[in-house]
């Protein structure tokens, strides 16, 4: 990554877009990602944005947290019981027990993949 300096007064600032980025979107763990390590790993954010890997690096783990996600929310649905047939019978309590479910396993996400180094 090459860096253009832009005059500001007495000083170079440099400018910190990258030549290319990457294809994709930022969704909700992409830009929790972001946020958590622009407040609590400055040096780990300063570093990936200067070499312009920033958001390789956030796609990369948005794309592991949505996996993991639907991964386990698959696997807790089946081991309550939480089907179709329920969804049928009862839609509130289908709704309210994927709602728990998908919580618990946001939270999961959050601590394995989105808060590591």
């Amino acid at each position: 990554m090459n860096l253009i300096y832009e005059k500001c007064g007495d000083y170079l600032i440099p400018n910190l877009i990258p030549d290319s980025k990457p294809e994709g979107e930022l969704r909700k763990f992409g830009l929790m990602r972001r946020y958590y390590l622009e407040n609590y790993r400055r040096g780990i954010y300063s570093g990936l944005l200067l070499s312009g890997e920033l958001k390789k690096h956030l796609l990369m783990i948005q794309e592991q947290a949505e996996e993991r996600f639907n991964l386990l929310v698959e696997q807790m649905a089946e081991k309550e019981g939480v089907t179709e047939q329920l969804k049928a019978q009862d839609q509130m309590l289908w709704v309210k027990k994927m709602n728990n479910i998908r919580a618990r396993v946001e939270e999961i996400v959050r601590e394995e993949i989105i808060y590591t180094l």
